[in-house]
C-alpha cells in the first residue's frame, strides 16, 4: 500500500487552524493553508505534563489494512530510496534509504529507525494524554500524511529522542527548515499544544525559512 498524503487546501475557508477542532470525524476536516510563520504564531501554548505517559499507551507498528506490512513496512517500502524486495509476510529485501536528518544512505532496513515527527511523549506533553486509547494508536499509525513518520538513521533517531526544536534539530543544517515546517504540519494536523519555550524557537527558527504554505487534513 503507498502512503498517500491526504492534504487538503482550502484558502476560501479562511479559518484561523487554532480554531479547528482536535476531535476525531468521520470525515477529515479541513483547515485553510497558512504561511509557515502564520502557522507557527497559531499553535496554542500550554504548559507541558508528562504525567502517566507510557510507550505502551501509542499501540504502533500495526496492520491497520491488514494487507500483512505494518506501518513500519509500509513507511520502510514508501521511502525507499531504491525499492526494497518484498517476501512473504511483507519481509523487506535489499532497498535502499535516504537519511535526511544526517544526509545519509542506508542500505540495510535493520539500520532505519521510523520516527515519529512529534515524538510519542511530545504528543502525551501536548494533548495526547486526554485521547482516547484509539486515537492514540491512530497517531503512532499516521499514514495519511507524509509528513508524520519519516524513515531515518537510528542513530539520528535516538539522539533526538523525545525532544522537540529547542533542544535538537537534524544535524544535517539543509535540513533544519524542512524539519521545522513538518513540525508544525504534525502538530497542527493533530490539535497539538506548544509550550512557551517551543513556541519561541519556532518563532525564531521559522523566521529564517521559506515562508512555505502549511496545509493539513485534521486528523
Amino acid at each position: 500500500m503507498s502512503r498517500l498524503a491526504t492534504v487538503a487546501i482550502t484558502a476560501a475557508l479562511g479559518i484561523a487552524l487554532a480554531s479547528v477542532p482536535a476531535v476525531a470525524a468521520a470525515a477529515p476536516a479541513t483547515a485553510a493553508a497558512l504561511p509557515l510563520r502564520e502557522a507557527v504564531a497559531a499553535l496554542p501554548v500550554a504548559d507541558e505534563v508528562r504525567d502517566g505517559y507510557q510507550r505502551e499507551k501509542f499501540r504502533h507498528w500495526v496492520d491497520a489494512d491488514r494487507d500483512g506490512c505494518s506501518t513500519r513496512a509500509e513507511v520502510l517500502i514508501d521511502e525507499a530510496a531504491l525499492a526494497p524486495e518484498i517476501g512473504l509476510k511483507c519481509a523487506i529485501a535489499g532497498g535502499s534509504w535516504y537519511s535526511s536528518y544526517d544526509d545519509e544512505y542506508v542500505p540495510d532496513a535493520r539500520a532505519i529507525d521510523i520516527d515519529h515527527m512529534v515524538p510519542l511523549a511530545e504528543a502525551w506533553d501536548s494533548g495526547a494524554s486526554a485521547w482516547t486509547a484509539k486515537r492514540r494508536e491512530e497517531y503512532a499509525n499516521d499514514l495519511g500524511e507524509a509528513r508524520a513518520l519519516i524513515a531515518v538513521t537510528a542513530r539520528s533517531n535516538r539522539s533526538k529522542a523525545d525532544q522537540d526544536p529547542s533542544t535538537w534539530l537534524p544535524p544535517y543544517a539543509p535540513a533544519q527548515c524542512g524539519y521545522i515546517t513538518d513540525w508544525v504540519s504534525v502538530k497542527t494536523r493533530w490539535g497539538l499544544t506548544v509550550d512557551d519555550h517551543e513556541k519561541s524557537v519556532l518563532v525564531e527558527r521559522s523566521a529564517s525559512c521559506p515562508n512555505v504554505p502549511i496545509a493539513v487534513a485534521i486528523a
